[in-house]
């Protein structure tokens, strides 16, 4: 069922509806190298063949994975050939360009330079991060969007009606629900809906009847959409972490389960929600800490899937926690004044003096021990001379945030008074 013309093409009307810049490529005749990046089953695959085929150009297809620098360069000088005898052009199609190594990658430039081959890639991960620069600056980029349910019901429909291609003369009964059922389980992605599709037929078998519970009897369990090791991963914990700090629960708790029931590793998780717990909540609820600790400890000691509820709770938890920043902000200021200025020595007076020469220096000479004043406060300053008077935290007004700032001024009318007495 892949489309064999532009006008067959669903989906990315941008890139291939009217006046979309691929249409307007093909009418040019012209042929640049590309990279399609977008997800699977959006049309990567086949937008390249189309490009192919409409400018008359020959279609190679190329493994990252399986062939090396050698059978790069034995395809580049077919190509090159090819160019000189016939004067057609050679696309190179090499899906998840990705996986492409560095040498890789260096062996096909100067080709693409010279216009020997047209490189065509195709990748479901994010260019800026997998390609290097020199190969990135000599090809354009275009994004597919994932398609639409009405566009996967298209192409399911436009199977279900071809006898050349499709299941037109299979006579299968198809019984309400199942075109919806295969739409919702493909998520956008064409090639899943085709293969539920197929499955589905081949299970009934010709003049069969079709239903919902059929198609998800073949398709079984059908995991949440998610690359461990790619840019979703990414996305998903950015989405997760940025809904806690928004105090949204219920996004919050959808981004965790889109993660848990892709398979992600349930200790990554719980290393972020830690970190959610002191970025986002610090001191304004210090349990929040609290019970993020307690999940990681659920995570290690009990395991998926048991750990997922543990895990839910901390996230519920930390997103309907009062927030703040305030002691994210306030290390970022520790952090500079470490990196920026010098190593200043401790002070003498808040220095141990468990010798006689440490005391003879003058180790620990002034120290005031704060249990011994009536205000439990001395009048001492423990920062070196040098940042004297520098405040790092300064508490929000939020939850306990609000009382610790009472604290501190507080102490510091304490201070006052420990020095007058």
């Amino acid at each position: 069922m892949r489309p064999h013309s532009l006008e067959e093409v669903v989906g990315q009307e941008t890139l291939v509806g009217d006046g979309g810049v691929l249409r307007q490529l093909v009418a040019r005749g012209e042929l640049p190298s590309l990279v399609f990046w977008g997800p699977p089953g959006s049309g990567k695959t086949t937008l390249a063949r189309v490009l192919a085929a409409a400018c008359e150009s020959e279609f190679v297809t190329f493994s990252a994975v399986l062939s090396g620098v050698k059978e790069a360069r034995a395809v580049m000088d077919a190509a090159k050939r090819l160019r000189a005898s016939t004067g057609r052009r050679t696309v190179l199609f090499v899906d998840e360009v990705h996986r492409f190594n560095k040498a890789q990658q260096d062996a096909f430039l100067p080709f693409v330079e010279t216009g020997d081959i047209v490189l065509f890639g195709a990748t479901t991960e994010n260019p800026s991060f997998e390609l290097n620069a020199a190969l990135l600056s000599r090809v354009k980029v275009y994004v597919l969007e994932p398609l639409t349910d009405a566009q996967v019901r298209t192409l399911l429909d436009r199977a279900l009606a071809d006898s050349e291609r499709g299941l037109a003369d299979w006579g299968l009964e198809v019984g309400p629900g199942t075109m919806e059922e295969i739409v919702r389980l493909a998520g956008g992605d064409a090639r899943v809906a085709y293969n539920l599709l197929e499955v589905a037929a081949e299970a009934v078998g010709r003049g069969g009847a079709l239903s919902a519970d059929v198609v998800r009897r073949v398709a079984q369990r059908r995991l949440a959409k998610y690359d461990k090791e790619g840019e979703e991963h990414y996305n998903l914990i950015s989405a997760l972490h940025k809904s806690i700090r928004n105090s949204d629960v219920d996004a919050s708790l959808y981004w965790l389960g889109r993660m848990l029931e892709g398979g992600a590793d349930a200790r990554f998780i719980a290393r972020r929600l830690l970190r959610v717990a002191s970025e986002d909540i610090g001191m304004a609820d210090p349990r929040a800490l609290e019970q993020a600790a307690a999940a990681a400890h659920a995570v290690e000691h009990v395991g998926m899937p048991e750990c997922a509820l543990a895990l839910a709770q901390a996230a519920a938890y930390l997103a309907l926690a009062p927030k703040s920043n305030a002691l994210y902000v306030a290390y970022g200021r520790v952090q500079r004044a470490v990196q920026d200025r010098p190593a200043y020595p401790v002070p003498l007076h808040i220095r141990n003096a468990p010798t006689r020469l440490m005391r003879d220096l003058g180790y620990s000479e002034g120290y005031v021990y704060a249990h011994d004043t009536g205000e439990k406060v001395a009048d001492m300053e423990c920062m070196p001379p040098e940042l004297a008077g520098e405040t790092f935290y300064q508490p929000s007004g939020e939850g306990w945030e609000k009382r610790i700032r009472e604290r501190i001024a507080e102490l510091l009318a304490r201070r006052k008074r420990a020095g007058k007495s």
